[in-house]
């Protein structure tokens, strides 16, 4: 009798998966994208962030809808599989796996461009190729203990922010008193143009990928219904809090664009101007930390996703679909993300980042389209006042919400993800032998409020 399948290790509580997430969103990240972001939005950083924020927010609802029917680690790629259609499911994960595939490689980038501030005369792929390494080893052990690692390094990245915020508070105060350290300015101004806001917004999206990735752990929380909603909600709220109060008082020290000599390095550059190299020194700690926590939070992200679609057969099973039998880990996915990873070599970070956003958008966008098929379509729950709220016109808006985002995604993102799902259509093609076969896919299991002890074991 052959043995039975090894489920992933359910163990992760609701401070992990937060935590999981904030990090995924690397915390740091506003001070690298500080540069390009001031100038999309011509000096409005701040204002940009509560937009996205308000389309992540209405997205995270719908996350909350659909992870009550499907508590399982496929996110958007599961409920559009399962609510609208198998196929256009597909399309989702492809596009969803160009999003989790490339931020390790923005990781990556950003690793390489803190350290090569310090060491230019190293070669940056050694930076890159020993930061993968790094980030493989700690996803190939167990989820509690790349959770634990993650913990501490977000609230070393914490630590350095509010260090940052008083000695910028400190600065500001001497330099032109309370109306100079508290001004409206970083927010709105006079004849600002707003599509200016909405272009930095659908920049923004970058920072807070990482609130719809806790989601690929539910299979390892013991009450995945319970628990990843509020993961959700939390990491996107409290994510977005620390960016649009980081980002403003950047933004008071350095009002236009051109304060910077490099706009893609940006974080350098501020910490040394208002702390010195001593500053500039804890800030590259910090901001080292913010990558690693990334990258470990995506790389684990991405590996869950492909374990689904492995388990479903639409990847090789053998391959995608195996778990570790003591780590309990999707080892070989975790090694295939890291081997892909390396790619960041021949990428600049804003290739690797139009990549990211044209994925995310396409997963958000599926995920509120999924609660009116689910709920309105196919269980007519839109009868009440509260069904149609919750299910018709909350959807709706986060939907109409990242619509506006899509309409201001650079030409070159819609460019390089029109070419990505191009192939995952022939591949889907082939799959499916010109859609004449169904795509294999798993039952799920409703009964999700499992202990730890219940799992099924060789």
């Amino acid at each position: 009798m052959p043995a039975e399948r090894i489920e992933l290790r359910r163990s992760l509580k609701l401070s992990h998966i937060v935590l999981m997430g904030i990090g995924y969103m690397t915390p740091m990240v506003v001070f690298d994208t500080f540069g390009i972001a001031s100038e999309a939005t011509a000096g409005h950083v701040p204002t940009a962030y509560i937009l996205a924020l308000v389309a992540m927010l209405l997205t995270a609802l719908s996350y909350k809808q659909m992870i009550q029917v499907y508590p399982t680690a496929g996110s958007a790629y599961t409920y559009t599989q399962k609510s609208i259609n198998p196929h256009l499911g597909f399309l989702v994960g492809w596009a969803a796996l160009m999003d989790y595939l490339f931020l390790p490689m923005v990781n990556a980038l950003i690793f390489q461009i803190y350290l090569s501030s310090i060491f230019p005369e190293v070669p940056e792929w050694i930076w890159v190729a020993g930061f993968v390494i790094v980030v493989t080893f700690f996803n190939l052990m167990s989820i509690n203990s790349t959770a634990n690692f993650n913990t501490f390094l977000v609230i070393l990245q914490g630590t350095i922010i509010l260090l940052f915020i008083g000695v910028a508070i400190k600065y500001l105060l001497s330099d032109g008193g309370v109306e100079q350290a508290f001004s409206i300015q970083p927010f709105f101004e006079q004849g600002l143009d707003s599509s200016l806001l909405i272009a930095g917004a659908t920049l923004m999206c970058f920072s807070y990928l990482g609130f719809d990735a806790v989601a690929m752990l539910a299979e390892e929380t013991p009450h995945p219904k319970k628990t990843i909603p509020k993961a959700i909600f939390l990491t996107a709220l409290l994510g977005g809090l620390m960016f649009i109060v980081t980002s403003y008082f950047i933004q008071l020290l350095f009002p236009n664009p051109q304060n910077f000599t490099d706009l893609e390095a940006s974080s350098p550059e501020i910490a040394a101007s208002i702390g010195g190299a001593i500053f500039q020194i804890i800030f590259i700690a910090g901001g080292i930390a913010g990558t690693l926590s990334s990258g470990i939070a995506s790389h684990a992200s991405v590996s869950r996703l492909l374990y689904v679609m492995g388990r479903d057969k639409i990847l090789p099973e053998r391959i995608f679909g195996y778990v570790h039998p003591k780590l309990r880990t999707p080892a070989l996915n975790i090694i295939i993300v890291g081997i892909a990873s390396l790619s960041a070599i021949f990428f600049s970070l804003a290739t690797a980042a139009s990549f990211i956003n044209f994925g995310a958008l396409i997963a958000f966008t599926f995920v509120n389209l999924s609660v009116i098929a689910h709920y309105a379509f196919k269980n007519k729950q839109y009868t009440t006042l509260k069904g149609l709220f919750s299910y018709v016109i909350m959807p709706l808006l986060g939907a109409g919400a990242i619509f506006v985002l899509w309409l201001n995604l650079e030409k070159s993102s819609i460019i390089l993800g029109a070419t990505w799902l191009a192939f995952g259509l022939l591949y889907l093609i082939y799959l499916t032998r010109m859609f004449t076969r169904k795509i294999s896919n798993i039952e799920f299991n409703e009964m999700e409020e499992l202990e730890p002890t219940t799992l099924i074991k060789m």
